[in-house]
């Protein structure tokens, strides 16, 4: 039986699409980074091959008998010393691993990016697979390297690697152990530790419905195209609100100004610089992305390949119900 390679499959999203495949009778194999938590594959009829994405060689060899790549591996960090290593996983590493797929000879490449990658209109219009990429300036180094990455993959699908992109938007949902950022606003909520919401708002969808997307972007994706796979447009409050609703948890009530936001961030992020050496809960240009309203057109993706979502309440619920069945709402994260 051929075998599905999955990189980044340890991950939130990657371990998630690793189970749909399971579900549906595929033998996986998963590439992983050595020194990554691999508890969200634990009890998986799974095999494992440890390697460095940019090592083209073992990828080589781990595509050996498979018929189909999955390359969700990606480094988020939104503050770092040193971002070459943001660029040398997610830019580089891409294109080494899209040179093996190439020569592998494979059936299909479904290739993970970003909701980050697809521009943003504002003012609670909804950007879709076509909205041209306009946060080059005010973007981090994480954005930018998705950006730059995904640039890439499309010119391996020019030049004939059957390859499609997905562009998953915000995920929450179980096993989220890091957590993610929308998990972190979940989690925070839960604490009692959000001071206020900001404005604007984002675009949201369970975890498991991105994953399925992934297999149905396997199945139904159109070569060289893009597909956002979600979700649920939700302002910050609503959010927060819903969380309040579900948990019996303090409600969030206070508006926080864009710009106090951004004004706090940015003390934030010196103070990582200059003393601390940490990653900061927030930087300044997370802080002015996040205040946007990132909502998109997610109807490519249900029109063409019949992409269903979990009601956004039950999906919040679940996810509720893991953070506090793991004892997040009582740890103290960094």
């Amino acid at each position: 039986m051929s075998t599905t390679l999955v990189t980044g499959a340890s991950g939130f999203i990657g371990s998630a699409v690793v189970r749909e495949l399971l579900a549906l009778g595929r033998t996986v194999r998963c590439y992983i980074q050595p020194g990554s938590n691999i508890s969200n594959l634990d009890g998986l009829d799974v095999e494992t091959v440890y390697g460095d994405i940019n090592d083209r060689e073992n990828i080589e060899k781990a595509l050996d008998g498979c018929h189909v790549l999955y390359h969700l591996a990606g480094l988020y960090r939104i503050w770092m010393k040193d971002y070459s290593d943001v660029y040398h996983v997610n830019v580089e590493g891409t294109k080494t691993v899209l040179f093996a797929a190439m020569r592998a000879n494979l059936d299909k490449v479904i290739y993970t990016s970003s909701i980050s990658t697809v521009g943003c209109l504002g003012n609670k219009k909804r950007a879709d697979e076509t909205t041209a990429f306009n946060l080059w300036n005010e973007a981090n180094h994480y954005v930018r390297s998705k950006y730059l990455g995904e640039q890439d993959a499309l010119r391996f699908a020019q030049a004939g690697v059957p390859l499609v992109v997905v562009n998953p938007v915000f995920p929450f949902g179980a096993r989220d152990n890091v957590p993610t950022p929308t998990g972190r606003l979940i989690v925070d909520t839960l604490a009692g530790k959000v001071p206020g919401y900001m404005p604007g708002g984002f675009c949201v969808a369970d975890v498991d419905d991105v994953a399925k997307g992934h297999i149905l972007v396997e199945e139904k994706g159109k070569i060289g195209e893009r597909y956002i796979l979600g979700g649920h447009n939700i302002t910050y409050k609503e959010f927060y609100d819903a969380i309040a609703t579900l948990s019996g948890c303090k409600p969030v009530r206070i508006k926080l100004p864009a710009r106090l936001l951004a004004n706090v961030a940015w003390l934030m992020e010196k103070y990582a610089d200059k003393v601390s050496q940490r990653s900061p809960q927030l930087t300044y240009q997370t802080a002015v992305y996040a205040s946007r309203y990132l909502w998109y057109d997610t109807s490519k993706a249900q029109n063409e390949l019949g992409l269903s979502l979990t009601p956004f309440m039950t999906a919040l619920e679940k996810s509720i119900q893991w953070f506090q069945q793991a004892g997040y709402d009582k740890k103290k994260l960094s």
